[in-house]
């Protein structure tokens, strides 16, 4: 009786002795003895309906039948085996893609040295960089748009886990046209304009800034709003206002810019980096840790 189906073996016995164009090889090549290789091969044309092999006394030749089989099943198993390597090189971390969401104040100083470890340690890795706000990484994560997120303040969501990479301490930046002191109390300055950044959507790290802000006294009058911190520091730059920004911040010289201490102080932020709790990819464990490495690094 014919069988139900052809298997992978079959379609390699096939292929071997199609090539082999003798049983003995055949058998040789696959590891196996040669009656059973003519009992699979006789299995393969019953299924077919139609003989793949000649058998000569002398020589063994192919069908026009056997032919395309043949033909047919060495890419077929080429294709498999190449996807059998190409995904034990994903579970082994050694190729692949990675989605990385992060807002811009993760740029000074510890996103930069995670991508370049990540890369010196996991070359074969396409790491993509997306730009976003909390809000934007919450969603994405949710929606499995992204793998991980570097979030400011930490995600809260029982579905994402998310693990504090540092903690700063809050800082002004101020035009540098502003007779300033190094360290500067905010309540001797009522009548402060003060950027806050992102303008929605909130609950946002704007939120924390005025927390703190309020923890002092201090109710900023008509606040500068915009979206993001690049754009802040360019408002500042330019004389429209102060901004509280994470001490990272002040590690990077910018024209127009003085980074100042604050006392009395505004608290702490704090960068984490975020996951769904379901996410069980090399390649992502693998950029948490080196992540978790280079924040216990003091920045250069």
């Amino acid at each position: 009786m014919a069988p139900d189906r052809i298997t992978l073996h079959q379609l390699r016995y096939v292929v071997a002795l199609a090539e082999e164009l003798h049983f003995g090889r055949a058998a040789e090549r696959l590891g196996m003895a040669q009656p059973p290789l003519s009992r699979q091969i006789k299995q393969v044309e019953a299924h077919i309906g139609a003989p793949l092999f000649v058998r000569g006394r002398s020589a063994i030749s192919l069908t026009q039948a056997g032919e395309r089989l043949a033909s047919r099943a060495a890419a077929i198993l080429t294709d498999l085996d190449d996807a059998f390597l190409e995904a034990r090189r994903l579970g082994e971390g050694a190729a692949g893609r990675l989605r990385i969401g992060f807002v811009g104040s993760s740029t000074f100083g510890l996103l930069p040295n995670i991508v370049k470890s990540f890369r010196a340690h996991h070359p074969g890795v396409h790491l993509s960089l997306s730009p976003m706000n909390n809000a934007g990484l919450h969603r994405a994560l949710v929606r499995r748009e992204i793998d991980a997120g570097l979030a400011r303040p930490a995600i809260e969501d029982p579905e994402i886990t998310s693990r504090r990479l540092i903690e700063e301490p809050l800082m002004l930046a101020a035009p540098d046209t502003v007779d300033l002191p190094a360290t500067v109390d905010l309540r001797r300055m009522p009548d402060h304009t003060f950027i806050l950044y992102p303008e929605w959507p909130r609950p946002s790290y704007a939120d924390t800034v005025l927390a703190g802000l309020r923890a002092v006294g201090i109710e900023p009058m008509d606040p500068v709003h915009t979206m993001d911190l690049q754009t802040a520091l360019s408002l500042v730059a330019i004389g429209e206002g102060s901004c509280v920004v994470p001490g990272s911040v002040a590690d990077t010289p910018r024209n127009g810019i003085r980074f100042h201490t604050l006392s009395p102080t505004l608290g702490t932020t704090e960068l984490a980096v975020a996951h769904r709790i379901d996410e069980q990819g090399v390649h992502l464990h693998a950029f948490l840790r080196i992540a978790q490495q280079v924040a216990r690094r003091p920045l250069g």
